[in-house]
């Protein structure tokens, strides 16, 4: 049976204002059924890397806000903090970070919460039941939540193909023990040669997996450690980074047992209401991630807003929008790629397919099959 997918194309009037527009369609899409008076309601979201400027502006996201503090919910925006060594590793720099792209919460009525803590280490790990995985470890704050709404850009994505509400759903809850996890680095590469000696990935490293050798270089014994990441942020040196190299169907699927871990948790709490809705902004969609520091040329003109309670046919129907439309040029895109192409698989061909939508509907995270409700 396929799923509703609610579609607003961006038009307004003088009487139906943006608020207005995204209003409707989240009474269409039945979010009250699923947000509920009274909840702590966490919008998962990316405030985008520093010289980004692709994500969900923030003066969009605040008749959101307003739409869920009006049903009574007491909604925060969140995150998590990278895997990678940047200026979204912590939550200080995270947080000042969503400050100066203008996640202020005087402006936006809501709070700014990482989701992980300070350092990654509010974590809770619950068990699953996948091809890949045996527990998975997620973000502490995003399930101690009542309710989950996912916002996310649609855009490309360098390993994954495209970066939709599955990928938010799966990286973006996880810590960034999870973060390891899901990319199959469960220890980081040590280039030794960097090292100085000075001890400070050992004093982090819980598990006792580093230790300084007599020559005064690291050691690193990959039986003991747990994929944790603390030892990445602590170094200065870069004799400790991510291993990004991995098999990209093994990465994905990984990547949707995360998503269906975090839905199947919500899920669980309630008889009767999915606990959680996923809205995605199908606007400037651009070739790589909100993490990879600038954001190209879209692919595409302006889509619209798409919302639904199954993530699979979300990112499906935004897939499926964005290969209909009419490709820009000049932009990372082939020139000889024309309307009705698959975008994504031209500028990232090592992708499976079907992107892992098909791997996604067998673990019950949804059907790729959806009608779409234009509002």
């Amino acid at each position: 049976m396929p799923s509703d997918v609610f579609f607003w194309n961006l038009r307004t009037t003088r009487k139906a204002t943006y608020e207005v527009r995204l209003r409707r369609l989240l009474k269409a899409a039945d979010v009250p059924e699923t947000v509920r008076s009274g909840d702590l309601t966490a919008v998962k979201m990316h405030f985008g890397e520093s010289g980004v400027t692709g994500f969900v502006p923030p003066m969009w996201v605040r008749p959101l806000v307003a739409f869920l503090r009006k049903i009574g919910a007491k909604p925060f925006l969140t995150d998590t903090n990278t895997l990678y060594v940047g200026s979204r590793g912590d939550a200080v720099s995270h947080g000042l970070l969503a400050a100066e792209h203008g996640f202020d919460p005087l402006l936006l009525q809501a709070p700014v919460i990482i989701a992980d803590g300070v350092n990654s280490r509010n974590e809770t790990t619950i068990p699953f039941s996948g091809k890949h995985l045996r527990e998975v470890h997620l973000a502490g704050d995003i399930l101690a939540a009542d309710s989950l709404v996912t916002l996310s850009h649609f855009k490309g994505h360098e390993l994954a193909g495209i970066g939709g509400c599955l990928k938010n759903l799966a990286m973006g809850c996880a810590t960034r023990r999870g973060k390891m996890q899901q990319h199959g680095c469960l220890a980081p590469l040590v280039h030794a040669q960097n090292c100085t000696g000075c001890g400070a990935c050992t004093e982090v490293c819980a598990s006792k997996a580093l230790r300084i050798a007599p020559q005064g270089k690291i050691e690193l014994n990959p039986e003991l450690c747990v994929g944790c990441g603390a030892c990445l942020h602590s170094c200065r040196e870069k004799c400790l980074v991510v291993d990004w190299q991995t098999d990209v169907t093994a990465f994905i699927e990984r990547m949707m047992e995360y998503a269906a871990a975090v839905v199947h948790s919500f899920a669980n709490r309630r008889e009767t209401a999915p606990g959680c809705v996923h809205i995605s902004f199908v606007t400037q969609v651009t070739p790589q991630c909100d993490c990879t520091g600038y954001s190209d040329k879209p692919v595409c003109p302006d889509i619209g807003v798409l919302v639904s309670h199954d993530p699979v046919a979300l990112d499906q129907a935004c897939l499926d929008l964005v290969n209909a439309a009419q490709p820009l040029h000049p932009s990372h895109l082939p020139l000889d790629i024309l309307a009705g192409a698959d975008k994504f698989r031209a500028m990232h061909p090592h992708v499976p397919e079907d992107f892992g939508l098909g791997y996604a509907e067998s673990l019950g995270l949804g059907t790729r099959k959806y009608r779409l409700r234009e509002i």
